[in-house]
């Protein structure tokens, strides 16, 4: 198992059909802080961050390691996907696997660009890192993610609580594009 951090990064920028793909930028910052302090976007995920705190702690270049790519339409971020090894998560089964997490902006919503941009990450992976074992963890009662998760070939594997809330953990039986 190859850790991700040793895969060659950053690749150039994967083209979607609407979106881009690539290592977030020093301009990307002020749209990470709108992110991460937006209580929609971070509902599901421990809820949002202080701005003020934000913008004293995020680095001018934010998130910048293998697997962290900016998702961009028409110039501008409108959300990330993460591909991390998934090392101190709270479920065996998730020990070591790659872990693919997202968020968008509320405004992106609705338009099919968190499917566009994970399957086009996931692709991504399945380049450098053929046959990686991939889950997603996601809380039960966020919809919208599972419904997700299964246009992305997950399937459940437990649902368990954690951080107040049942949580639902899935595997990626197949890659995005094996159908």
């Amino acid at each position: 198992m190859e850790p991700l951090e040793h895969v060659p990064w950053p690749p150039e920028p994967i083209k979607t059909e609407r979106l881009v793909l690539r290592e977030p930028e020093a301009r990307d910052r002020t749209a990470f802080i709108e992110l991460l302090a937006s209580p929609e976007a971070n509902a599901y995920v421990g809820g949002p961050r202080p701005r003020d705190e934000l913008q004293r702690e995020l680095p001018e270049t934010p998130e910048r390691w293998p697997g962290s790519f900016v998702a961009e339409l028409d110039g501008e971020m409108i959300g990330q996907v993460l591909l991390r090894r998934a090392t101190a998560h709270r479920r065996p089964s998730a020990i070591g696997k790659a872990d693919l997490g997202y968020l968008f902006l509320p405004r992106a919503w609705g338009f099919g660009y968190a499917a566009e941009a994970c399957a086009a990450a996931l692709g991504w992976l399945d380049s450098v890192l053929p046959g990686e074992q991939v889950v997603l963890t996601t809380q039960s009662a966020n919809v919208s993610s599972l419904r997700l998760a299964g246009k992305l070939g997950f399937a459940e594997v437990e649902r368990f609580e954690a951080w107040g809330a049942e949580q639902w953990l899935g595997l990626r039986v197949s890659s995005p594009a094996a159908r």
